[in-house]
This record gives C-alpha cells, sequence and structure tokens, in this order.
C-alpha cells in the first residue's frame, strides 16, 4: 500500500512538473511573439515617419506654380494642352496615346507634380516634374519641328540641413527644353559659378510658409523662375496640396488649383517604370512618342544641357550635389557624400577637387583609390590645375607633381581653400582612409 502510494505521489509530482515547464515554454514563447510583434510594430512605423518625413519635406518646398494657358491654335483644346497632370492621366503607361487621348480626358486632368528628395551629408536636392501629354505650337510650320507627344520640365530645390525640420532653401536651377536656368532667394550665400546666376526665385506665403515661386510659358512649357515667365492673359495658378489632393481647373482662369506630390521613387511610379518599353525608349529615360517627332520629352534621370562641359546628362537628378557645386560658389559646407541616392548610389565621392582657390571653379568628386593623370582626365581635371580641396573626415589625400605617382608630393587631411605652393601642380592623387 505504501509503496504504490508512493508510486502515485510520484507520479502526481512528475505530471505537475511537466505541465509546469509546459506552460513555462508557452509563456516564453508568447513573450518572444508578443515581443516580435512589438518590435515589427516599431520597426513599421519607423518606416510611415520615414516616409511621412520625406512627403512632409517635399511639400514644404514645393512650388507655387503659374502655367501659362493658350487657348487657340488647332491642337490647344481648348488650353486643354497646356494643363498639369498625371502622366498615366488616361489609365495606362503607354506614352505613344498619350496625345490623341487628350480630347476624350481633357475635363478630367487632375494636377501632378512628380518628385523625388536624394540627400547628402549637408544637404536635401529636391526635383519637382510637371508633365503635359502635348508639347505644341500653333504654327502650321513647324508642326512637324517643334511638336512632339509628352513633355515632363522640373526644377531642382537645394536645401542646406541647418539644423531645423527643413532646412534653408539656398538654390534652384531649372529646365527649359535642353537648357537649364540658375535662380538665388535674396537670402542665399549662392553666388554664379560656372554657369551665371539668372535670376532671383522668388518666395511666396502660402499656408504660413514661404514658397518658391516658378513658372511655365504655353504650349513649349520651358519653366523658369517667376516672373521670367508669366501667365499671359489665362492661364491657371497651381498650389502644392496638403493632404494629397489631385484638383481639377475649373476654367483656364483658375488662380487657385491644388496639385498632388507623386514620389518618384514609390512602388510602381516613374523611376520603376523606367524598363517599361511603352513608357521609355529606354530605361535611360527617353519617352517614346509617335505624333509628329519622334520622343522628345525626358525623364528627370535624362534632363541634359546641351553646353554643360562637367555636369553630364541625367546629373541634373542623379547627381544633383555636382550640379549644384559647379554651378554655384560660396556653397559654405558643401558634402558631396550621398547618404540615399536612390537614382545612383555610387555617384558623388569622400574628396572633391577643385579648379581654383576657394572651391571655385570645376568641382570633381573622387571616391578613395588612386588616380593616374589618364584616370584624372576621364572625370574632366585638367593636367596641373587644381587649387583647393574638401575631405570628409577621417581621410587624406596625396597630391603627386608627376603622372603616376612621382615627383615631389604633399599629404592634405583636412579642407584646404588654397594648395599654396602644390597650386596648379597635380599630375596624379591618391586617396585613402587616415
Amino acid at each position: 500500500m505504501k509503496k504504490q502510494n508512493l508510486k502515485k505521489v510520484l507520479s502526481s509530482v512528475l505530471i505537475i512538473l511537466l505541465t509546469g515547464i509546459t506552460f513555462s515554454c508557452q509563456d516564453t514563447t508568447m513573450e518572444e511573439q508578443e515581443t516580435a510583434v512589438v518590435a515589427k510594430e516599431q520597426q513599421n512605423s519607423t518606416k510611415k515617419f520615414v516616409a511621412s518625413a520625406v512627403s512632409d519635406l517635399a511639400r514644404r518646398w514645393a512650388p507655387i506654380h503659374y502655367r501659362d494657358v493658350d487657348a487657340t491654335g488647332t491642337y490647344s483644346e481648348g488650353g486643354k494642352s497646356d494643363y498639369i497632370t498625371a502622366i498615366n492621366y488616361d489609365n495606362d503607361w503607354n506614352a505613344e496615346n498619350n496625345w490623341n487621348n487628350l480630347p476624350a480626358y481633357a475635363n478630367s486632368l487632375a494636377a501632378h507634380c512628380y518628385y523625388s528628395i536624394v540627400e547628402s551629408k549637408t544637404h536635401w536636392f529636391i526635383t519637382y516634374a510637371f508633365f503635359s501629354p502635348r508639347d505644341w505650337t500653333d504654327n502650321p510650320f513647324l508642326y512637324s519641328l517643334d511638336q512632339h507627344e509628352n513633355d515632363l520640365e522640373g526644377v531642382l530645390m537645394i536645401i542646406e540641413k541647418d539644423g531645423s525640420s527643413y532646412g534653408a532653401l539656398k538654390g534652384a536651377v531649372t529646365v527649359s527644353h535642353s537648357d537649364f536656368f540658375s535662380y538665388v532667394p535674396t537670402s542665399s550665400s549662392f553666388v554664379s559659378g560656372l554657369e551665371s546666376i539668372d535670376g532671383t526665385l522668388q518666395m511666396r506665403d502660402f499656408n504660413g510658409e514661404l514658397h518658391p515661386v516658378t513658372a511655365q510659358d504655353a504650349k513649349g512649357h520651358s519653366l523658369k523662375a517667376w516672373p521670367q515667365h508669366d501667365i499671359d492673359g489665362d492661364g491657371i495658378i497651381y498650389y502644392p496640396s496638403a493632404n494629397g489632393v489631385a484638383e481639377i481647373p475649373a476654367d483656364n482662369y483658375d488662380n487657385h488649383v491644388e496639385y498632388k506630390l507623386v514620389d518618384i521613387f514609390e512602388s510602381g511610379g516613374l523611376w520603376d517604370q523606367r524598363f517599361n518599353t511603352e513608357l521609355f525608349s529606354s530605361p535611360a529615360g527617353g519617352f517614346k512618342g509617335n505624333d509628329f517627332k519622334t520622343g522628345g520629352a525626358n525623364a528627370p534621370w535624362a534632363w541634359d544641357d546641351g553646353n554643360d562641359a562637367i555636369v553630364q546628362g541625367g546629373e541634373f537628378a542623379t547627381d544633383p550635389a555636382k550640379l549644384a557645386d559647379n554651378y554655384f560658389d560660396a556653397v559654405g559646407n558643401f558634402s558631396r557624400t550621398y547618404v540615399d541616392n536612390k537614382y545612383n548610389a555610387s555617384a558623388g565621392g569622400i574628396v572633391t577637387v577643385y579648379q581654383n582657390c576657394n572651391y571655385t571653379g570645376y568641382a570633381i568628386a573622387l571616391a578613395a583609390g588612386n588616380y593616374t593623370l589618364n584616370q584624372l582626365k576621364s572625370y574632366g581635371i585638367v593636367n596641373d590645375d587644381l587649387s583647393s580641396v574638401r575631405l570628409e573626415n577621417g581621410y587624406k589625400i596625396t597630391m603627386y607633381q608627376n603622372d603616376n605617382f612621382g615627383g615631389e608630393s604633399v599629404v592634405i587631411t583636412g579642407n584646404n581653400s588654397c594648395l599654396g605652393n602644390f597650386n596648379d601642380k597635380a599630375s596624379s592623387v591618391k586617396i585613402s582612409a587616415l
């Protein structure tokens, strides 16, 4: 009896212990699951915050935009050919039906503006782009020469990180067909660099914040700072929407139409569409088009000022720090190292060499590595032509008097506004960590 009872007791104890262990394991698993859920929620929250911060930054510096309208002419569609809208306004991403689909959608041209943000250590570079289905003319003799399907022109805003939420606007460069124009607000320290500043960027209050003011002419839609283009008679004034609304103008004289900001990098957006063979002739960014001229419009990563020797085609969007550093002087603390560049992760560099003292003349960013004279020339650097240098912390540049790292040399470990005895002497360089 006693032995039997002892067995029962031991069995009961064992069951209790096993049950306790099971519950303990279940509790641990539940805690781990709860922790994982919380972590995922925090991660999602961070992603949402980042996305929200990006859209808020784009909205903060989005331009008040004047669009001149011409209601006359065979292809004006009563002025609708000058309205801004979405690239897929006709519910597809086919670039070769945008001209002909315009009449059917003429009363539903909701206003959109495409944007992208590229970030360096010291600046944000925000590209804004406005689309119209037609680039047209009312001159019959120029129909086949000037007109083309699709039109996308834009502006780059250069924002200095100054410790505030949205930074300070320092300069802007606009796209006018195959020419770029540069502007600065009155508060900016920027001065003319390789390109002369073309005018003042006007600022105007909207919802308690100062926004830059831009404008496009009718028909060809060249974009400049207002009032270098302005409304002549009929025209529309567009404003950035704070809540993602894409409004449709009431008529050709509507002076308050809000446009929706659309991130170029959003999933399925314009950047993802670069491989769409119905939209682009190639991922390089040239729009297709089969009315009058073939093609003629470009995405931001293909915008090009044909007479820029240093800034190459597409770098307006893909390497905007290079454009800003060359177009403007007196840019202050200016890094060419990108924190976020979805167009080109390899753009920029840790060292920037300048043609002249005081960080002026052409400005070329280089990554760590060794550069012979031929390699320097491939970047646009001339022999015996460098006079100042900017470096990221933790790096050095060794400059050599002769090609292939020969002759006299000097080691530079920080920003140097004028190279003194080594001015206009460098024929090869080495860049490495300290």
